[in-house]
């Protein structure tokens, strides 16, 4: 990055928000893709219900989060503005969730990817802090590589067996439980909003989900007749036990995952 943009960052910003695009000028965008910055990361959330004890932007919160870690994690990278809306229709009927049709979502991805690709970006990283997002990004990424040149690559992460394995290894390395790991407002998202928002978290109304990681025939009842289907209070696990430690390594479990997926998907 240019040395003029980091002497102007001044104190009160927050750590990494120089990686930030939408917090950057057209002028220092275009010196750093000139300074051979051609990767950047597109992290996507959702505005969803998350129990009676976590706020909705809970996934857009931890996409934001992540964006910065991954984006250092990859290096010579910047990062662009979440897309914080998903595709939430299996929690619709719980009041305050906005979802998108999965072609709404693909449409937003792909004029992301087009307006990177047009301005010099070679690489583009995606991945999304909420599950629900990742069966239609994993559909739609053969489009989305045919929508930019040739000459840019786009990678998105899309294994949330993998993602859930994950929270469950880092819940029980920092002295947690990991059976209340069920992926929805669990131990691991009430506990990493406790690290990163501690303020948009209702510790004094947890309570226990539907314990255990879905069955494929649960998943496919969830996907086809809501979460309420599987899950009377909108929670997947159990968020008692939750603290900030755990959350925070929780989110450095998962930026660690990223990191080498999107390292493993380097062009040679």
């Amino acid at each position: 990055m240019n040395s003029s943009f980091n002497a102007r960052r001044g104190s009160s910003m927050v750590d990494g928000d120089h990686l930030r695009l939408e917090f950057m000028t057209s002028s220092e965008v275009a010196l750093a893709i000139a300074g051979g910055i051609r990767t950047i990361v597109i992290p996507c959330g959702a505005v969803e219900q998350h129990g009676p004890h976590l706020a909705l932007s809970v996934d857009a919160d931890h996409a934001d989060h992540l964006g910065i870690l991954v984006t250092k994690g990859v290096g010579g990278a910047l990062v662009a503005p979440t897309i914080r809306v998903g595709c939430s229709s299996h929690h619709i009927a719980f009041p305050g969730t906005i979802s998108l049709q999965d072609s709404t979502f693909e449409m937003i991805c792909r004029d992301y990817c087009t307006s990177l690709a047009r301005h010099g970006f070679e690489r583009i990283l995606i991945f999304s802090a909420h599950v629900g997002n990742s069966p239609p990004l994993a559909r739609m990424l053969p489009r989305l590589r045919s929508s930019v040149p040739a000459s840019c690559r786009v990678s998105a992460f899309t294994d949330a067996k993998a993602w859930l394995e994950r929270w469950r290894d880092a819940v029980e390395e920092a002295g947690g439980e990991p059976i209340r790991v069920g992926g929805h407002a669990d131990i691991a998202e009430t506990s990493l909003m406790l690290d990163i928002h501690p303020g948009r978290v209702r510790t004094e109304r947890y309570e226990a989900g539907r314990l255990g990681l879905l069955s494929q025939g649960d998943l496919e009842l969830m996907w086809r007749d809501g979460l309420a289907a599987v899950s009377a209070n909108g929670i997947l696990g159990d968020p008692a036990g939750s603290s900030a430690t755990i959350g925070r390594h929780c989110i450095e479990r998962i930026a660690s995952l990223l990191v080498e997926s999107f390292s493993q998907d380097e062009p040679a």
